[in-house]
């Protein structure tokens, strides 16, 4: 059984990029030949409506993976996005905590479900993405518990590296309780804004304080980025010459090449 990477896409604020980095990242990451599936554990649900899946089509949502209602294949759907897939969710997800709470594998429904999907041989694919929630609660638990890694989208404002701490003190109680192998893929910038000096600093101050975690890549702020799932598409797919696409295209050539130096070492 060769199981997929696991990138959990996390971060406890709201407003910083994670669902906007899964289906760009993923969409990214297709294009280049990689079969991804994109995991939404938001009750939002924007990842699926960003990827143009209307609430009739979410038959079956993670939250039938979480409460154990159907397994992960057939939550699966195809996206607009040619070798990029997702299981959607819906606002059911907001019960699951109180349903699973007192279950002793509550921690660990989303690793059984992706190892079960692994086994199968029925949906091979090289990268999942788990669009967390903007919260530290149990549904980005078993994300990290899942995880090979966690990728942390950081918005480019004054409080980032206050946020950025908790989140590391998150990763690290997972990965001593719950999986030893959990580490921090990488920090992406989001949302930089080139007139602002503070955006700069704010860079500047993330890559002193976490070296070589940050990617070089840096997500411009940009109008075109924050436009596209309103028409239910990727913004490499609305718009693929905007400076956000190209960022994101040039992040996924990056966590490609991250992945290459992994496995070597």
């Amino acid at each position: 059984m060769t199981l997929p990477r696991v990138l959990a896409i996390a971060n406890q604020k709201g407003g910083v990029g994670k669902t906007t980095t899964a289906i760009n990242l993923g969409t990214a990451l297709a294009a280049i030949g990689e079969d991804v599936l994109i995991i939404d554990l938001d009750p939002q649900g924007n990842a699926s409506t960003g990827l143009g899946i209307s609430r009739k089509q979410r038959v079956h949502s993670t939250y039938d993976v979480m409460v154990g209602d159907c397994d992960l294949r057939t939550a699966i759907l195809e996206t607009i996005v040619p070798q990029l897939h997702i299981a959607p969710s819906n606002m059911d997800l907001l019960g699951v905590e109180l349903e699973i709470a007192g279950d002793r594998d509550r921690a660990y429904r989303l690793r059984r479900a992706i190892h079960a999907l692994a086994a199968s041989d029925d949906f091979p694919c090289s990268y999942i993405l788990v669009d967390c929630p903007p919260s530290l609660n149990l549904l980005t638990i078993n994300a990290m518990t899942a995880a090979d890694a966690v990728l942390v989208p950081l918005q480019c404002e004054f409080f980032a590296l206050e946020g950025l701490s908790q989140l590391l003190k998150t990763v690290e109680q997972v990965r001593n309780s719950l999986n030893s192998s959990l580490g921090i893929h990488g920090i992406v910038l989001t949302m930089y804004d080139a007139r602002n000096n503070l955006s700069g600093q704010v860079v500047a101050d993330v890559r002193q304080f976490m070296g070589e975690k940050v990617y070089q890549t840096v997500i411009p702020r940009n109008v075109r980025v924050s436009e596209a799932p309103s028409y239910g598409k990727p913004s490499l797919l609305y718009d693929l010459k905007c400076p956000g696409s190209q960022a994101y295209v040039r992040l996924a050539s990056e966590i490609i090449q991250r992945e290459k130096m992994l496995r070597a070492a």
